[in-house]
């Protein structure tokens, strides 16, 4: 694939494009330009391409949190490098120490994993020349996307999709066990964050959880959760559904910085039709694919509540 936001943002490719996906003769000198060999798809116009970001960054509640990358012109694999960052007071005319850091550094692999998504469309709406065809698929291909992208930034494995923030060797660390968790317990979680993450600290779980924290009280009555504004300790919470319920061997929340996961995508995204697979049903079906990658790199940024079976 040419990976040239010059071919892409072409009028004369997008009008292709969208040729292509309404089933109709299309100029392959231009629509080749932005094809997938590995793939057999194609490049989203430039514009239609940034609709259907907006579209993923819509639904992911972890794009609203996380740090963001493009890397569309690497290869296969790169390497992340993170180390803390430090400022210091020098004497006039002293060495400034701008190698004093430099074991520190931590490397991670990123590398590119397919997402891959299959929407239908009657016939009669793509032969239909009124029919936005565009807003369907960056809408619809876009609330796929987003849903896939915050499940695996929350319990990828790492084959084949990113790794997750509750990976047991990889993700976040665990900041506390209990068997049944408790107003106490919560506030343990938070300290269990070094400061420099609390600051920026957000809360991540979902609605059962979320519940069952909004009724936690201390000794004198008062609710953990601030109703006011919803937040707990003053940082923000986010619901997620793909965060596990309070139960034995689960992480059920979240609490740190999550500007130290990374998301980096790695092409655009790409469909292409599929004529012959839903003609049965007189539709036709768009295949689209996401390359990008997921990681916490640094894990001590994020800290988990570990559920345990038995009494700590």
């Amino acid at each position: 694939m040419v990976d040239n936001v010059q071919i892409t943002a072409q009028p004369e490719y997008d009008i292709e494009f969208w040729n292509a996906m309404r089933n109709k003769e299309v100029r392959e000198d231009i629509l080749a330009k932005g094809r997938d060999i590995s793939t057999g798809t194609y490049s989203m116009p430039t514009v239609a391409a940034g609709k259907i970001m907006s579209e993923i960054e819509k639904e992911s509640d972890f794009r609203k949190i996380a740090t963001v990358i493009r890397a569309y012109q690497t290869g296969y694999k790169i390497f992340a490098k993170d180390c803390k960052d430090k400022a210091e007071f020098v004497a006039e005319g002293a060495t400034i120490p701008v190698y004093e850091g430099a074991g520190d550094f931590k490397e991670n692999a990123i590398g590119s994993h397919k997402l891959a998504s299959i929407v239908t469309l009657d016939e009669d709406f793509v032969c239909d020349a009124g029919f936005n065809i565009e807003k369907y698929l960056t809408e619809k291909l876009g609330k796929c996307f987003g849903k896939a992208e915050d499940n695996a930034f929350i319990n990828g494995t790492g084959e084949d999709e990113p790794i997750g923030i509750l990976h047991d060797r990889n993700g976040a660390e665990v900041g506390m066990a209990t068997s049944n968790l408790t107003y106490d317990d919560v506030i343990s979680l938070y300290f269990s964050v070094e400061k420099e993450y609390r600051r920026n600290g957000i809360w991540l779980m979902n609605d059962k959880t979320a519940l069952a924290l909004r009724k936690l009280k201390d000794a004198g009555g008062n609710y953990l959760w601030n109703q006011t504004n919803d937040t707990i300790l003053g940082k923000q919470v986010i619901i997620s559904e793909y965060m596990p319920d309070i139960g034995a061997g689960t992480k059920p929340i979240a609490f740190g910085d999550f500007s130290y996961y990374w998301i980096v995508g790695r092409k655009p995204v790409s469909v292409r039709t599929l004529l012959e697979k839903f003609i049965l049903y007189d539709q036709i079906g768009y295949l689209a694919f996401e390359f990008l990658d997921g990681k916490l790199v640094r894990k001590e940024a994020i800290k988990v509540v570990q559920m345990t079976d038995t009494e700590e």
